[in-house]
C-alpha cells in the first residue's frame, strides 16, 4: 500500500511540475482611449479589441481602457511612445505635434470628401509621413481611414464668416487647428475633450467643433444648440502600436494585429458614412438648431491662408497643391 501511494505521489509530483511547460504565455497589451464611451472612435477601439481576444487563441489579449481614464490624446499618446500604453486608436491630426506634415489634416476644406481623403491615405506621400512617425517616435500606424464631416457647435447662431469674429472657440492642442481658427477670425482656447461641455455650458467658450458622432456622444449640442453644417474637416480615424510592443510580437501576432486594425477603422469609415444624417436629425430631434451655412467666404479665407502656413513651415511646401491634384 505504501509502494502504491509513493507511485500515486510521484506521479502527481511529476504532472505537476509538467503543467507550466502546456500553459500558452499570454501577452497583455494596454489600449489607451480617449474618446467619450458610446462614439464612433470608441466603439471602433472596442471592436477591435474584440476582435484580437476572440482569435489570438489566448497567446494575445488587449486590454481597452476606456474615456480618458488615462489622460488626454497627447498624454496617451506620450504614454504610448515610451511605452506604458502599447495602442491607440483615434485620429490623425494629433501626429501634427511630431510629424508636421500631419498638420494639412487640420486644415479647413484641404479635402473635398471622405474618397478623396482615402486617396491621400493611399498615397506614396502619406507612406512617407507614416514611415517619418515609425522612425522618429517609434509609432507604428497598423490602419487608417476618413471618417465623417467637422461641423461647428455655437451658443450664437453663426450664419456667415463674419458672424465666427470674435468667437471664443475651443481647439484641440494642434498648432493648425489653432491658425485656421484665428485666420477665420475666432478666439481660440485649448481645452480637453471631455472638459468642451462644461466649457461651453459655463461659457468658458462660445463655440467648439468636432467629427459628428463624436460630438453628440459628448452632447455638444445641448450645450451649445447651434449646430452649423461647416463641414470644414473631413476627420480620420486610426490605430496605432508602439513600435517596440509590436517587434516584440511573434509574426502571426503582428499579422492579427493589423488585420483587425484594418478591419476595425474600415468599419468604423462605413458606419459613419451610414451615421453622419441620422445623428445630425438627432441632434435636431433633441432641441438643436441645424442650419447650413455659405461655405465659399470661408474656403476663400482658409485657401488664403495656405501661402503663409507653408511660408511658416507649418507642413512642407507645395503639400497642399499636391494633394488637390489627387
Amino acid at each position: 500500500m505504501l509502494t502504491t501511494f509513493l507511485r500515486t505521489a510521484s506521479l502527481a509530483a511529476a504532472l505537476a511540475l509538467a503543467a507550466p511547460a502546456n500553459v500558452i504565455a499570454q501577452t497583455v497589451l494596454t489600449f489607451g482611449g480617449s474618446d467619450a464611451i458610446g462614439s464612433i472612435l470608441d466603439r471602433q477601439n472596442l471592436r477591435f479589441t474584440a476582435c484580437v481576444n476572440d482569435k489570438a487563441g489566448g497567446r494575445l489579449r488587449v486590454n481597452f481602457i476606456q474615456g480618458e481614464q488615462l489622460g488626454s490624446d497627447m498624454q496617451v499618446i506620450e504614454q504610448m511612445m515610451q511605452g506604458s500604453v502599447h495602442v491607440y486608436g483615434d485620429v490623425l491630426d494629433w501626429y501634427a505635434n511630431w510629424v508636421k506634415d500631419y498638420a494639412i489634416l487640420a486644415w479647413g476644406f484641404t479635402f473635398r470628401d471622405a474618397d478623396h481623403m482615402q486617396k491621400f491615405l493611399d498615397s506614396p506621400t502619406y507612406a512617407a509621413m507614416s514611415q517619418k512617425l515609425l522612425k522618429e517616435q517609434g509609432l507604428r500606424i497598423l490602419a487608417a481611414a476618413p471618417t465623417q464631416p467637422r461641423i461647428l457647435f455655437s451658443k450664437k447662431p453663426v450664419a456667415s464668416l463674419a458672424d465666427l469674429n470674435g468667437v471664443k472657440m475651443r481647439v484641440p492642442e494642434i498648432k493648425t487647428y489653432l491658425t485656421l481658427w484665428e485666420t477665420l477670425g475666432t478666439r481660440p482656447s485649448r481645452l480637453a475633450w471631455g472638459e468642451i461641455y462644461l466649457g461651453l455650458k459655463t461659457g468658458v467658450v462660445e463655440a467648439a467643433e468636432g467629427p459628428i458622432s463624436s460630438a453628440y456622444s459628448a452632447k455638444f449640442h445641448e450645450a451649445a444648440t447651434n449646430v452649423v453644417r461647416t463641414d470644414h474637416l473631413m476627420s480620420s480615424a486610426h490605430i496605432t502600436m508602439n513600435e517596440k510592443a509590436y517587434a516584440a510580437l511573434p509574426p502571426d501576432m503582428q499579422k492579427l494585429m493589423v488585420d483587425c486594425a484594418s478591419d476595425a477603422v474600415q468599419n468604423t469609415r462605413r458606419t459613419a458614412q451610414q451615421e453622419t444624417e441620422d445623428v445630425v436629425r438627432k441632434m435636431a430631434a433633441e432641441g438643436a438648431k441645424v442650419s447650413a451655412i455659405d461655405k465659399a467666404p470661408i474656403q476663400q479665407r482658409a485657401k488664403e491662408g495656405v501661402a503663409k502656413m507653408e511660408k511658416d513651415g507649418a507642413w512642407s511646401p507645395g503639400l497642399w497643391d499636391q494633394i488637390q491634384k489627387l
